[in-house]
């Protein structure tokens, strides 16, 4: 079988120095967004303000935006939903929304661009240098469509992801912008603090990422002031119907929002047991909140930083799935990032590997260690069986999103990411293993992790054994 060029790049890179990839023992200044807005009647109406801090090394006369929202709107090139969940996504049909920049101060001109009108770029009055700030103000609109999906007004719910232009990351001097890709979670972005008012109907009830600081009825309306400090995304879902479940997992506030769940008291419990459980075997969760939010989407879920869709079209088992992988996110994404366009595998891989772990300690949800490993073999083996019949199979994950068919994207990303985490666990055993995953988010924890940051952690459990797994990984995956 094809070896991934991922494994022997990998591997090599396990013998470079692993103080090129330690932490900074002092935390980096952040860019800080102050996002004021107000929704109502299918749209958002939103000031935002970007306190800018120029990491990057070099003075800067530009920053660029992406603008997610502006994907849901008619004519998009990029479609955010695939053609085989677009009719269960849809639920009333077409549906169209998108992004409108109303101004943007100060600043010496700005236009929208990129590729799919998906960049907001700004040329600012003055350049900012290395190591300083500038701040940048902009009023937008967001116009949500009848849409299950991230952005979007749900049966029961509205969607509030993904709803602000986001910095772009900034890659050897230029910008990176990202395009809305139907395949996967086509967002990479930096940490940032966050402090966010969020105005909406009397009727409505917030769920968000980060805690409340304030929430005042007044007028008809119900506002709310959340903060969130070194997070690299800030979402929020609204409903009209929301009950509330809560309890504490150590010394965070877990809370489960949901209208259609029979048990929810079992769904916050192993809410709380899988953050511990992450907690313990990974590294402390760093936020204050943690936030289950039960709303329409077509997929089973989906995280952000603090605050996690779970769809409400799962059935029993695959919730409890779903909830466990999505709250592994929370270290791998949410806390130690990656680059899900370039390198899916790294954060749903081991996601997935994640939720096995937790799983093969908890049997009582009905999942085991053989029978999770046994799915992803099958799938894996299945599609590759397929790929033949058509000359030799290309498993190669390392690729951009766009380059993955959907079924393509799952089974090479999730199922033969879980396949590798558990070659390499085989490999070292499980001490070494472990110790390696608690570097890694402990080295890496607020930044953006390359697949060579993810080597040099294992570089110290025993780097001949992972490059006896990485190998092997490849004959036998």
């Amino acid at each position: 079988m094809k070896h991934p060029l991922l494994f022997l790049v990998l591997a090599a890179l396990l013998f470079l120095p692993l103080s090129l990839f330690s932490a900074c023992e002092r935390t980096p200044p952040r860019s800080r967004y102050t996002i004021d807005a107000a929704y109502e009647n299918g749209t958002l109406a939103a000031e935002m303000t970007v306190s800018y801090y120029n990491g990057t090394g070099e003075s800067l006369q530009e920053l660029w935006f992406n603008l997610y929202g502006n994907a849901y709107r008619e004519g998009a090139a990029y479609a955010p939903v695939s053609p085989s969940f677009a009719a269960g996504a849809y639920y009333e049909g077409e549906s169209y929304g998108g992004m409108e920049i109303g101004s943007v101060s100060p600043c010496a001109e700005w236009d929208v661009g990129g590729a799919d009108k998906n960049v907001l770029r700004v040329r600012l009055a003055s350049p900012v240098p290395a190591g300083g700030r500038c701040e940048l103000s902009v009023a937008y609109t967001l116009m949500l469509a009848k849409v299950e999906h991230r952005t979007g007004i749900a049966r029961h719910s509205v969607n509030l992801g993904n709803f602000y232009p986001v910095l772009c990351v900034r890659e050897g001097g230029t910008p990176r912008e990202c395009l809305y890709f139907s395949n996967g979670d086509p967002f990479y972005s930096e940490c940032a603090d966050y402090d966010v008012t969020l105005s909406v109907p009397a009727s409505f009830t917030a769920a968000a990422s980060g805690a409340v600081r304030s929430a005042v009825l007044a007028g008809g309306r119900r506002v709310y002031r959340f903060s969130l400090e070194n997070a690299r995304d800030f979402a929020a879902v609204l409903g009209g119907s929301f009950r509330v479940a809560q309890c504490m997992a150590g010394d965070t506030a877990v809370q489960y929002y949901y209208y259609e769940d029979a048990a929810p008291e079992k769904t916050l419990r192993l809410a709380c047991e899988s953050l511990l459980f992450f907690s313990k075997r990974f590294g402390a969760y760093p936020y204050q909140t943690y936030t289950v939010v039960q709303t329409g989407f077509c997929y089973g879920g989906m995280e952000y930083p603090a605050l996690v869709y779970l769809s409400d079209a799962l059935a029993q088992a695959e919730a409890a799935y779903t909830l466990v992988h999505e709250t592994a996110h929370q270290w791998w994404y949410a806390v130690v990032g990656s680059d899900p366009v370039l390198h899916a595998w790294q954060d749903e891989g081991l996601a997935e590997y994640s939720a096995l772990l937790f799983f093969e300690e908890n049997g009582q949800y009905g999942f085991t260690r053989a029978g999770l490993l046994r799915a992803a073999r099958e799938a894996y083996g299945t599609f590759c069986a397929v790929q033949k019949q058509h000359g030799e199979a290309d498993t190669s994950m390392d690729r951009r999103l766009d380059a993955f068919g959907e079924y393509e994207y799952v089974v090479l990303s999730y199922a033969k990411g879980e396949l590798l985490f558990e070659a390499l666990r085989q490999a070292l055993g499980d001490r070494r293993f472990f110790a390696g995953l608690r570097r890694y988010y402990a080295e890496n924890a607020g930044k953006l992790a390359a697949p060579e940051d993810l080597a040099a952690s294992f570089k110290e459990s025993a780097a001949q054994a992972v490059l006896g797994a990485f190998r092997s990984g490849g004959e036998r995956i």
